[in-house]
C-alpha cells in the first residue's frame, strides 16, 4: 500500500531567514529578505518496520539545509543577470546597475539561476537527494519553500 510522510516547515521549525535579490523583478532587484520554511513529502511504500523513512534522519537532513541558509545572503551562481566577482574576503556583485560589495562569510553562492522559491525549492531537493539513502520503497519527493506564511513553490521528483 503506498503511503507518504509529509513535514511542515512551520510547525517543526524547520525555517531560515536569509536575504537575496532577483534581478528580473523590477521590486525584487533589491537586496531583500524573508523568513522560510521548507516542506517535504515523500511517498512510498513502508518497510517491514511500517516506515518509509524515519523522520528524525529527514528532519535533521532539512535542519542542516536550513542551518547552512539561514542568516546569509543567497546568490544565484548560474544567473544570467548577476555578475559575481570573488576574492579571499569579499564577494562583489553587480546588478542592475548597482555594485554591492558583501564579506565573503555572509554570502552563500548556490548553483541556481534565481533565488526564486521555485530554484530554492529544486536547489533543497537536490541536496536532500544526496543526502539521504533512496531505497526502491521512495517513490517521489517533493519539496517546498515558502517564503512567508501561505506563500511558496514545490517541486516534485518521481522515482
Amino acid at each position: 500500500m503506498d503511503s507518504y510522510i509529509k513535514i511542515d516547515g512551520w510547525r517543526t521549525n524547520i525555517r531560515f531567514s536569509s536575504a537575496h535579490v532577483i534581478p528580473e523583478y523590477e521590486k525584487c532587484g533589491r537586496i531583500h529578505g524573508h523568513t522560510y520554511a521548507i516542506h517535504l513529502k515523500i511517498e512510498g511504500i513502508k518497510d517491514e518496520k511500517g516506515i518509509i523513512i524515519d523522520f528524525s534522519i529527514i528532519k535533521s537532513i532539512l535542519k542542516e539545509i536550513a542551518n547552512d541558509l539561514d542568516h546569509h545572503i543567497l546568490i544565484p551562481g548560474k544567473s544570467d543577470s548577476i555578475e559575481i566577482h570573488e576574492n579571499k574576503k569579499q564577494i562583489i556583485l553587480h546588478s542592475l546597475k548597482k555594485e554591492y560589495i558583501l564579506p565573503k562569510e555572509d554570502c552563500r553562492i548556490l548553483p541556481i539561476s534565481s533565488t526564486s522559491a521555485e530554484n530554492l525549492s529544486s536547489y533543497i531537493l537536490e541536496e536532500i537527494i544526496k543526502k539521504i539513502d533512496l531505497n526502491a520503497n521512495i517513490y517521489s519527493i517533493e519539496v517546498g519553500v515558502d517564503e512567508g506564511y501561505g506563500q511558496g513553490a514545490f517541486v516534485l521528483k518521481k522515482f
